[in-house]
């Protein structure tokens, strides 16, 4: 009895050291779609087996089929109801993070992907790489580097060196976050490593990993982290990397890392343990008071006052919203630019509608029954 009193002693006494320390984990539990890998089951069974024997401070549940094997599982039929269990299983708590392949995420909210650049080997954070931030590009880019910074405090990294990619829209989107930085919002530039500096990033930056933040468009971002991650492969197996990272918005309440489809088990791995780190480190938390502090620096009128510039000289015509409904049928093809328009103009039908982001672009999303009517709709007034 004595002994075992002491051994109970002893185990109290090393959480309490970790807990001062900061070296103590919290262990948390992570979800993992099975299904739409064009790798097929077998690739995301070798990722867990990977994860839990060069991790293992925290524990994985698979959303998908029965396989063989020392794992716990939810089965699903298919893609599509192992999303909807995902999200059953987080509002629930049952799991406190996933990693899937895609998700449509709403407008407002995109994911923050992490690379290592092949020039220094550094860890790079891109933001972003899927969804949509906004719809018109610099308030978007604006957003993402809050969303950047976010997860790159999730990550450990306390004063984040942020960089704009010099991409359409670099030079409106470092005047605005130099405007909201001279108001309060406390975050510091990177320099890009180019003689003549900057915060504005060259692709020399990219491949060195110049600053812990990367900000651009969704789409570039995109295209980078498959570049990274598969540049050794030819293309269709992504191997190095963390993936396309997770969704973050002012207001989003979940943590949700995305994968690409061509993703294979080492870069599942990571991406893992990437959605246990940001669970772990309470990212929900630390975007939600970044955007706090960016909102109290003017966030939201510099914003504002971008999107008054960019308005044409006409007043636009005030357009009532039909009273809400369950929006489950996803029409795509809609330019991203044009998504605002397009729900207007079901709206002006009086048909509810709400835009969003599928695996394959925006949607705009309806209830079922107003499905057929609505891409009626949209093709009438050129929008398909």
């Amino acid at each position: 009895m004595d002994q075992t009193k002491k051994v109970i002693s002893e185990v109290f006494n090393e959480i309490a050291d970790g807990i001062i320390s900061g070296s103590f984990k919290k262990r948390v539990k992570i979800g993992l779609t099975t299904f739409g890998s064009e790798h097929g089951v077998d690739e995301m069974i070798k990722a867990v087996t990977l994860a839990k024997s060069k991790y293992g401070d925290f524990d994985i549940v698979l959303i998908g089929p029965k396989v063989e094997g020392d794992f716990e599982i939810v089965e699903v039929a298919d893609a599509e109801e192992g999303h909807k269990k995902m999200v059953e299983l987080l509002d629930n708590k049952v799991i406190d993070g996933c990693v899937t392949q895609h998700f449509d995420f709403p407008i407002g909210v995109s994911t923050v992907g992490k690379v290592s650049t092949p020039g220094l080997g550094k860890e790079m954070i891109i933001a972003t790489t899927t969804g949509t931030t906004s719809t018109h590009r610099v308030e978007g880019m604006i957003k993402n580097t809050i969303n950047g910074i976010s997860v790159a405090k999730a990550c450990g990294i306390e004063d984040p060196k942020v960089g704009i990619l010099n991409v359409d829209g670099a030079r409106g989107v470092e005047r605005a976050l130099k405007e909201l930085q001279s108001r309060g919002y406390k975050f510091t530039f990177s320099e890009s490593l180019r003689a003549d500096g900057g915060s504005v990033m060259r692709g020399n930056d990219l491949l060195a990993g110049t600053p812990d933040v990367m900000v651009c468009d969704s789409l570039t971002g995109n295209l980078l982290v498959k570049i990274f991650a598969s540049f050794t492969t030819g293309g269709n197996y992504e191997t190095t990397g963390y993936g396309y990272g997770p969704g973050v918005g002012e207001g989003y309440d979940k943590v949700i890392n995305i994968v690409s489809r061509a993703s294979g088990a080492p870069l599942i791995c990571e991406a893992l343990e990437y959605c246990a780190i940001s669970v772990r480190n309470n990212l929900i938390q630390i975007a939600k008071d970044e955007y706090k502090s960016a909102c109290a620096s003017g966030l939201k009128e510099i914003t504002e006052k971008i999107l008054q510039k960019d308005k044409p000289a006409s007043a636009e015509e005030e357009v009532k919203i039909p009273p809400k409904k369950v929006v489950t049928y996803g029409i795509p093809g809609i330019d991203i630019l044009e998504l605002e328009n397009a729900c207007k103009s079901l709206w002006k039908e009086n048909i509810y509608s709400e835009s969003g982001m599928g695996c394959t672009g925006p949607i705009v999303l309806v209830s079922e029954d107003e499905s057929e009517n609505a891409v009626n709709v949209l093709i009438k007034n050129g929008f398909k």
